[in-house]
């Protein structure tokens, strides 16, 4: 195991447990930690708690390097932290409650208005820009491809906004949801934000996709709900670890310990 391995454990792990970094002198059990190579103080800390943990479990020697350490993580968190295999009701119910989820071949004629957000974009005044032109494009949907060219910030303003026929995996995940969350069509009442801005959408019309059967998605299913479980388990299992541990200058999320159940 290298050096970036295990600094990728300890950021997963960290970012399960959803704590806050606050910056300068950190430590964990009075040994100070330091981003370094990790992704942040927070990953740093959490490495050093998991670290520490093998130590006194002996699964790891004191000293050991960097690969030694990540290995002995590795085999306390495969013997600390056990997830359930989803059952086949599990995922039989998620597949009921996500039919769109699994719908291929579904297309979408989509136009758009976006209000760009930069480094520089005041941005409560950006919203409100794209609040009022949404109001006036709700109020004449016939004037869209003209307030498209007039104030969006996208290539597609030169053709009215349209980005033509669109299906899933093609947009980013919160325009994505937007468009195929749900089968509707016209002028979408509420701004969608993504990493790119405000935008104001538009779905002309659509063309119906294939359900997938649930047996050719039940591994996928399966694996989701897996990983969805892990997560709050090694949340679960790095507070309760931080809750016994004297950690200083970084939050993660000790106060508000849960047992391992």
């Amino acid at each position: 195991m290298s050096g970036d391995a295990d600094a990728g454990t300890a950021a997963s792990c960290a970012a399960a447990a959803g704590g806050a970094a606050t910056g300068a002198g950190a430590a964990v059990n009075g040994v100070a930690v330091d981003a370094g190579e990790f992704p942040s103080v927070e990953a740093a800390a959490v490495r050093e708690l998991l670290r520490q943990r093998a130590l006194a479990e002996g699964l790891v020697a004191p000293g050991a390097a960097a690969g030694e350490v990540e290995g002995a993580i590795e085999r306390l968190l495969e013997r600390d932290v056990r997830v359930p295999e989803p059952t086949e009701e599990e995922c039989r119910r998620y597949y009921d409650a996500h039919p769109h989820t699994f719908v291929v071949g579904e297309l979408a004629a989509v136009r758009h208005i976006l209000f760009q957000v930069t480094a520089r974009t005041p941005v409560p005044a950006l919203r409100a820009r794209a609040e009022g032109v949404l109001a006036e494009v709700l109020g004449a949907p016939d004037r869209f491809e003209a307030l498209a060219s007039e104030w969006s910030n996208c290539p597609s303003a030169q053709h009215g906004g349209n980005l033509g026929q669109m299906q899933r995996g093609e947009m980013v995940p919160e325009f994505e949801q937007a468009v195929f969350g749900e089968a509707w069509t016209g002028i979408r009442r509420e701004l969608v934000k993504t990493r790119f801005g405000f935008h104001i959408v538009a779905v002309e019309h659509r063309a119906a996709g294939t359900k997938l059967p649930f047996e050719q998605v039940r591994e996928r299913i399966a694996a989701r709900l897996a990983e969805s479980v892990l997560a709050r388990a090694l949340a679960q299992y790095v507070r309760v670890a931080a809750g016994a541990a004297d950690v200083r200058g970084v939050d993660l999320g000790a106060s508000a310990t849960p047992l391992v159940q």
